[in-house]
């Protein structure tokens, strides 16, 4: 396993500073979420692009994924998500970020396979992936991979692992990992209060069952990332991620394979 931390947990920080906590703190990567705010978005050109991969890589860092916001089988005409999506890809493939996170914003199996399809050949071509996260609508692997199997677009779409949402809708992580193993590129990990309060609290002092996941992906043998998504953004009186991440680098040498 590779470590990565999300930028999400670092509201109101820039790269550098971004950069700077990753680097201090032991990760290989980042997971850089795509916002107007943090600085990287579809709308960057060229030489934004340029710099922002360069300082990333200069500082001996790889980027694990852009944490993207389309939303896969949302509602609605084809197009507008296909067009995001596209746009995100290439911002992918102009960083050197493997894939790119979108949600499921819907359960219409149907549409968000559709959409997956439509932009295989061009996430095909640039070497990218599509990362379907375990969110909203379809937040149990037995849901994502019932949508990856009927995209079957295995060269460019896999599955993202939460490992909080399935949990607190009730799926046992053994039963998460058997649905998604076929199709798992990406972990990220995280604590919580409980199922029903998911305000973020350091590892091992919530209720995600951080153990058996991570035991269950050693077991499978995944060498993948795994981000730490600090939701410091949406809680914004939690601790600063840099708190946080030495249990994160804890729980990728325990379980790294």
């Amino acid at each position: 396993m590779k470590l990565a931390v999300s930028t999400l947990g670092m509201p109101g920080e820039g790269l550098d500073r971004a950069i700077e906590i990753a680097t201090g703190h032991g990760c290989q990567g980042l997971e850089l979420r795509l916002h107007p705010d943090t600085g990287v978005h579809a709308g960057l050109d060229a030489a934004e692009r340029g710099s922002v991969r360069e300082r990333i890589e200069q500082a001996g860092l790889e980027i694990s994924a852009l944490a993207g916001y389309t939303g896969i089988c949302e509602p609605g005409p084809d197009e507008p998500v296909i067009e995001a999506l596209l746009a995100d890809l290439r911002l992918a493939a102009d960083l050197g970020a493997p894939g790119v996170r979108v949600f499921p914003r819907g359960d219409d199996v149907a549409t968000g396979a559709r959409r997956l399809k439509a932009v295989s050949g061009t996430a095909g071509d640039l070497g990218r992936r599509v990362l379907v996260e375990t969110h909203d609508r379809m937040a149990t692997g037995e849901a994502v991979a019932a949508l990856l199997a009927e995209a079957d677009c295995p060269g460019t779409a896999g599955a993202l692992w939460d490992l909080l949402h399935p949990w607190r809708h009730g799926e046992p992580p053994a039963r998460t990992l058997a649905a998604l193993a076929p199709y798992l590129d990406y972990v990220q990990v995280k604590d919580a209060v409980s199922a029903q309060d998911t305000t973020p609290v350091p590892m091992w002092t919530g209720s995600v069952p951080l153990d058996e996941a991570g035991e269950l992906l050693r077991a499978a043998g995944f060498g993948g990332w795994v981000s730490l998504e600090w939701e410091r953004t949406w809680y914004p009186q939690v601790a600063p991620v840099e708190e946080i991440l030495p249990g994160a680098a804890e729980w990728v040498r325990r379980f790294g394979s």
